[in-house]
């Protein structure tokens, strides 16, 4: 019974930002899950390549390509959602990345580089959960997960715009829970830590060194999270923030294991 209530067949969800990487494995798992699938994102052909995945596991996907910070566009991809499926049930507001300004100090970060930083961060989730929420209403509830990351819950000195972007989208969780606990609309959000999409970027990261369990995130790991949090085993969790990230955040920002040396 209980895993009965994970299955989420017969819901419709959007996820922005499907067309690789961890949008992708968490559009593979909402399907394998029973979900079909609205998959937005600025590039076809990675789209395509989701697309693919999700109906080979016997699921519909809607390849729907959108610039998430065009709100005229995400109003269309919404409009489009509903005249194929004709419902919403999920939004998963994945869409998002380091931008221009990263490693720059901050008097050097541009107007520009700021407000495309808090755009693709930030408000692309704002302009999908604007769009959406309508439709939740109007059916009687819905899921909203919002994506963040370890970095919204504590600083970083190489990048102030993702940093603050990601912050500012756990209280953007938090405002919408409130708002419309009410509606039987549960809005919580995910943050991953170091999930590398390269092996560079791995190598940044050194490989996991300093997060508790000893390694980095793998894509699929943060699927069966997201997938609790739109199923019916979280109908009474709103506006909370589920850290996925190897112990990282409980480990605090130095190095795990080093300690300073006090002379007696």
């Amino acid at each position: 019974m209980i895993l009965d209530k994970l299955r989420l067949d017969g819901k419709v969800a959007i996820v922005t930002g499907a067309g690789r990487h961890l949008g992708r494995a968490m559009s593979i798992a909402l399907a394998e899950a029973g979900a079909d699938i609205v998959a937005a994102a600025r590039t076809q052909g990675q789209l395509e390549e989701t697309a693919q995945q999700v109906r080979a596991r016997g699921r519909r996907c809607l390849v729907a390509p959108t610039d998430v910070t065009d709100s005229a566009q995400v109003n269309a991809m919404v409009e489009r959602a509903v005249a194929e499926f004709s419902r919403v049930d999920i939004l998963v507001n994945n869409a998002g990345g380091a931008t221009a300004g990263y490693a720059k100090a901050l008097p050097d970060l541009t107007d520009d580089e700021w407000r495309v930083g808090i755009d693709t961060n930030l408000t692309s989730a704002f302009y999908c959960t604007r769009a959406v929420i309508p439709h939740l209403v109007r059916q009687g509830g819905g899921k909203i997960v919002n994506i963040s990351s370890g970095y919204g819950l504590r600083g970083d000195p190489r990048d102030y715009v993702y940093a603050s972007a990601k912050a500012g989208l756990i209280n953007f969780t938090r405002s919408l829970a409130l708002a419309y606990a009410r509606d039987n609309i549960q809005a919580n959000c995910i943050a991953p830590g170091v999930f590398p999409q390269t092996e560079q970027m791995a190598q940044f990261f050194r490989g996991g060194k300093f997060i508790p369990m000893g390694r980095l995130g793998r894509a699929e790991e943060l699927g069966p999270a997201l997938v609790f949090l739109c199923s019916e085993l979280s109908s009474h969790m709103t506006g909370e923030t589920l850290v996925v990230d190897g112990g990282g955040t409980a480990g605090g920002q130095a190095p795990t294991g080093l300690a300073p040396i006090i002379p007696l």
